[in-house]
């Protein structure tokens, strides 16, 4: 039986999901994220407060959240030639990939979650990947989800558990998901201290959260939270 978890935490939408589940499930969960020079680095501000709000607003929950972990992660930020990494406007690329698309960037996260969570006895990795509202990335595949938990745990020779909570479902379920998890107390922890924008945007508060309005990610939120609305 798994006990423990490290989740992918970057203080969005959907790793606070992640996390909020996780926290249900498991006796002890740390968290991780990285800076890999995003253009969207509010993000790692963001989500201090999302774990201080998660401990003062769910005190049930609070025990079971320990440890953060950041990791300066640079060097992705040099080799990647992209829209969340550089100031460029997002487009989708010859290859039919978005622009948006960080190669490397997940297989790196969790290469480097798994070797963190070695150190830390911890059995499961918890991560926001989901293939129905993917964007095209082909790293939040189910099948890449796969390989990388059997190289991981061949590879560190300890049996590791990715968890995909998100994996099959849409925005809108996610909107969903949460409030199954937390009621309206978590809904408003996520609209008003998540961060999700890919341009880094706080100074517009919409209905579903901050962020330009504009940017696939806030487009993505955005039509999300207008099915979960619409659906209670």
């Amino acid at each position: 039986m798994h006990t423990t978890a490290l989740v992918l935490f970057s203080g969005g939408q959907d790793s606070t999901t992640c996390l909020a589940q996780a926290l249900t499930r498991y006796q002890r969960v740390e968290t991780i994220a990285f800076d890999y020079r995003q253009r969207h680095s509010v993000e790692l501000d963001a989500r201090l407060r999302v774990l201080e709000q998660l401990r003062l607003q769910f005190p049930q929950w609070a025990p079971r959240l320990g440890q953060d972990h950041l990791l300066d992660l640079g060097v992705l930020g040099q080799v990647s030639e992209t829209s969340l990494t550089r100031d460029m406007a997002f487009k989708i690329e010859s290859s039919g990939l978005p622009n948006t698309f960080v190669p490397g960037r997940n297989l790196l996260f969790l290469t480097l979650a798994a070797a963190l969570a070695y150190r830390r006895d911890l059995q499961v990795l918890v991560t926001g990947v989901c293939e129905t509202d993917f964007s095209g990335y082909p790293d939040c595949r189910d099948d890449t989800i796969k390989a990388m938990q059997l190289a991981l745990s061949l590879g560190m020779d300890k049996r590791f558990l990715i968890d995909t909570p998100l994996m099959w479902i849409d925005k809108a379920d996610t909107w969903r998901l949460a409030h199954t998890l937390g009621g309206d107390p978590l809904i408003e922890l996520i609209v008003e201290h998540t961060h999700t924008c890919y341009l880094g945007e706080r100074s517009h508060r919409h209905a579903w959260g901050y962020g330009c309005g504009s940017c696939p990610a806030c487009e993505l939120r955005a039509r999300g939270h207008q099915r979960f609305v619409a659906g209670r």
